[in-house]
């Protein structure tokens, strides 16, 4: 693949070297360092002039330093003269705070998106956005790509013998219904209230769950907090799995 170059930064290098492995192209060389005060220190060991550069770095736990791994990688990419940077950021970072849910907070998932742009990464490449409208905080191509093609052929593998789709929470129905009626099945919904961050409590469950194996659909798991409650909800409500 002439003029393409495949770059990883720390954060999931197995991923990467699977795309390198899959695609047959071998992934550039880069020393990434870290001083004793935490600062990353970053050069690229080859040419990357006039190449079509795609950076892989998901911006997971520990998502600061992630971050800023995939910032100052990009800035060094740009200053050394390549064509195009494309970030693939499978896990988007900060894509929970996408909004002002209250008074006086920031909308960190635009920031980040800024960041990013300046820096100088020309298009992004990312799985399942927490929420659809981070595409709208960039002015950059952004190619959010889905997964569930890949847990339907999974889910149809399993036979449950009497499955249901559950959404673990209001705002994920639009995702549980798109499972739901993909795959023909009925659906309930969990309905939470969140007192305050990464803590979640059950309010009440829609739907019918006696007897069901039900199969609760997220995009994101960060302590659990929401699916074991969730799933204890159900197992109360008479559901078999």
């Amino acid at each position: 693949m002439r003029g393409y170059t495949l770059i990883s930064g720390t954060s999931n290098i197995e991923l990467a070297k699977k795309i390198s492995k899959n695609l047959d192209l071998p992934l550039a060389e880069a020393r990434i360092k870290r001083f004793s005060d935490g600062e990353i220190n970053i050069k690229i060991e080859e040419s990357v002039r006039g190449k079509d550069v795609f950076i892989i770095q998901p911006t997971s736990a520990p998502a600061n330093g992630n971050l800023m791994e995939l910032l100052i990688m990009t800035d060094a990419l740009k200053r050394s003269s390549a064509k195009s940077i494309t970030a693939v950021v499978p896990y988007f970072g900060y894509a929970r705070q996408d909004r002002k849910a209250e008074p006086r907070v920031p909308i960190s998932a635009k920031l980040v998106a800024n960041l990013m742009q300046t820096a100088g990464i020309t298009r992004m490449i990312t799985i399942d956005l927490h929420a659809s409208q981070i595409q709208g905080f960039f002015d950059i191509p952004v190619d959010n790509l889905y997964g569930a093609i890949l847990f339907k052929e999974y889910i149809q593998m399993k036979n449950f013998k009497n499955p249901i789709i559950a959404s673990p929470d209001i705002g994920g129905v639009a995702r549980a219904r798109y499972f739901a009626k993909s795959l023909g099945l009925e659906m309930v919904i969990v309905d939470k209230r969140r007192e305050k961050a990464n803590e979640s409590e059950v309010m009440n469950v829609i739907g019918d769950v006696e007897g069901k194996d039900v199969i609760m659909i997220d995009d994101m798991i960060d302590t659990a907090g929401t699916m074991v409650k969730a799933a204890s909800a159900l197992k109360k409500l008479g559901a078999t799995s």
